[in-house]
């Protein structure tokens, strides 16, 4: 799909005025890129004006991420081109370097070197490539740093950043090079979700103060729509699928047809059994005129109900007044207490670097508490080694690639229990038995890297599985996914959770996730526990969202313009009907 846009003026004599065209920056024709046989995009066309802010969307494989890294050369383009100002941008050393100098890619690993301060990351190679002294380079440094609200810490290293501070590094380096063209590759990733708020506010305040050209590939739609998007561009199966304002997107079926999810309050909306039109300016649930869909909306709420769920009492683990710091005068966690209920999904959630991995590894023996107790079905686990506790407690880490260590699917799953001396007969029926589990037994002899990240990661849960603990702990099981994805792995989980009566402990910034598939929430900031409650109340009450830096659901706001009293009850009925549905 093309827009056509030209750097022209042209003359309505009949209306007697001049209409300005928008400049195209970056032209896309016919692109294609293959690897081996597999044409991952396909002859694609489309055009980004200057000063415009793009955002692409499209699921996991569907080519988006190609697209960008091909924009930005990173990777090389099978066929057709790019033009740049209408200059195509060829594959020799002299056109990439003047196209690179104006073009900046923000990736969402951050690339910062941990030997070097946040200011000497920000000069890294700046001087070669443009011939600075050390003093003008550090000047431009400091003055882009200043810009992204990072000036007050030019001598500390990454280790003690936090995601989004990294993230503003990054941001910084890559616009020391004064950079016309600003590429971020799934920029809230990593980020909580107030963070990411905040990194969509930056972004948005750089476009507009130095008039930058904006291109944003991400999954989570709805906090990228927080600030304005000219344009979202689909990506479907190597193609454009749809290249349109917010506003024409989100009233349609794109979005659900390509598995990717719409904002919350577009779902409610369409629950309601509204027809959302343009005119009301879907894209900003602060901004849209909801006026027309309150009658419905009301009565959705007042006839769905809230299903009474029989819960257990029993306590599978405690948490008992635990402290925990590496030097005594700054603790990381304190006086953290709180239970987990025997066959319960639960999340823990809050900012970064609030303490919920230390948390979980202190669950898991990996370390020491420095006051408090854990108990396990009523016992103290502090005498429990590592591997001890790991036959009642497993836990998955964010990246699968982390914990696979064998080739074959097989060996990897059987690895904990080949080293336990379990019988060999017994191995091989309890690792079918789990891969049929996971849906994974059809590949037993497959080997490791043949398969999605997806899939890696229900090998890295089976191998956790086949052990049959009591607990399992997930360390942002669906980071990276995109919709369909997500849904498949939380739907997995949640028939582990069911059938085999697995305790499930999810560390999450996902807000949909907790929501959606969590009954409480245990909320956590500065190493302090804020509340245990219902994902439903947590996102409704800004004395918690604050300080533990999550973000208000927008099916709250939404309830509030629609004239419901009770905006927690609202959510909770979404959450339901969601899970009825699904």
């Amino acid at each position: 799909m093309s827009l056509q846009l030209n750097s022209l003026i042209m003359s309505d004599k009949q209306a007697g005025m001049e209409v300005i065209m928008a400049e195209s920056i970056i032209k896309v024709e016919n692109l294609v890129k293959s690897f081996g046989d597999h044409e991952v995009l396909k002859k694609i066309d489309f055009e980004i004006s200057k000063g415009e802010v793009v955002c692409i969307i499209g699921s996991s494989g569907s080519g988006k991420s190609t697209l960008l890294r091909c924009i930005n050369h990173l990777e090389t383009p099978t066929g057709g081109k790019i033009l740049f100002h209408g200059e195509e941008v060829k594959n020799t050393q002299s056109s990439l370097s003047k196209y690179r100098s104006q073009v900046g890619m923000v990736f969402q690993s951050f690339n910062l070197f941990n030997n070097m301060t946040v200011l000497k990351n920000c000069m890294f190679g700046v001087q070669k490539i443009l011939h600075l002294s050390k003093e003008e380079a550090k000047l431009r440094a400091i003055k882009h740093l200043r810009e992204v609200g990072m000036a007050a810490y030019i001598n500390a290293k990454p280790a003690q950043l936090s995601g989004g501070q990294k993230q503003r590094v990054s941001m910084a380096g890559v616009m020391i090079d004064d950079v016309d063209i600003l590429l971020f590759d799934e920029p809230l990733a990593n980020l909580d979700p107030a963070t990411g708020k905040k990194a969509i506010a930056l972004i948005d305040r750089i476009q507009k103060e130095q008039k930058k050209t904006i291109v944003i590939i991400e999954h989570r739609l709805e906090d990228v729509l927080y600030k304005d998007v000219d344009r979202i561009v689909v990506v479907g199966d190597g193609t454009i699928v749809a290249d349109m304002k917010p506003d024409d997107l989100l009233v349609g079926n794109i979005l659900e047809e390509q598995g990717i999810r719409e904002p919350l309050y577009v779902t409610a909306l369409k629950h309601a059994g509204c027809t959302i039109t343009a005119q009301d300016h879907p894209q900003h649930v602060e901004t849209m005129n909801f006026e027309p869909y309150k009658t419905q909306v009301r009565e959705w709420f007042e006839t769905t109900q809230i299903p009474q769920k029989q819960e257990t009492q029993e306590k599978v683990l405690k948490v008992d007044h635990l402290h925990f710091s590496y030097q005594p005068e700054k603790a990381i966690l304190s006086d953290i207490s709180f239970d987990v209920k025997k066959g319960e999904m639960i999340s823990i959630v809050g900012k970064n670097g609030a303490g919920k991995t230390t948390l979980s590894n202190l669950i898991c023996g990996f370390l020491e508490p420095s006051k408090g107790k854990i108990e396990l079905n009523g016992n103290d686990i502090s005498p429990l080694s590592v591997k001890e506790r790991g036959e009642h407690i497993g836990i998955v880490m964010q990246n699968p690639n982390q914990m696979i260590s064998k080739p074959m699917i097989y060996e990897e799953v059987a690895l904990g229990l080949t080293v336990r001396g379990v019988p060999e007969e017994e191995i091989r029926e309890r690792v079918h038995e789990t891969l049929k589990i996971c849906g994974l037994y059809q590949f037993r002899n497959w080997p490791v890297s043949a398969l999605s990240f997806g899939q890696k990661k229900r090998v890295t849960i089976a191998s956790i599985l086949v052990m049959k603990p009591e607990i399992l702990i997930l360390d942002e099981p669906t980071a990276g996914q995109d919709y369909r994805h997500y849904t498949e792995i939380m739907e997995f989980l949640k028939t582990i959770n069911e059938t085999q009566g697995t305790t499930i402990i999810m560390i999450t910034h996902d807000m949909h996730l907790m929501l959606e598939y969590t009954n409480r929430a245990i909320v956590v900031a500065d190493g302090q526990l804020l509340t245990i409650d219902t994902p439903a109340k947590v996102l409704t009450d800004e004395t918690i969202t604050a300080p533990a830096y999550l973000k208000q659901t927008s099916l709250y706001e939404m309830a509030v313009k629609c004239g419901i009293e009770d905006p927690s009850q609202f959510v909770q009925r979404f959450i339901n009907y969601e899970r009825a549905v699904r």
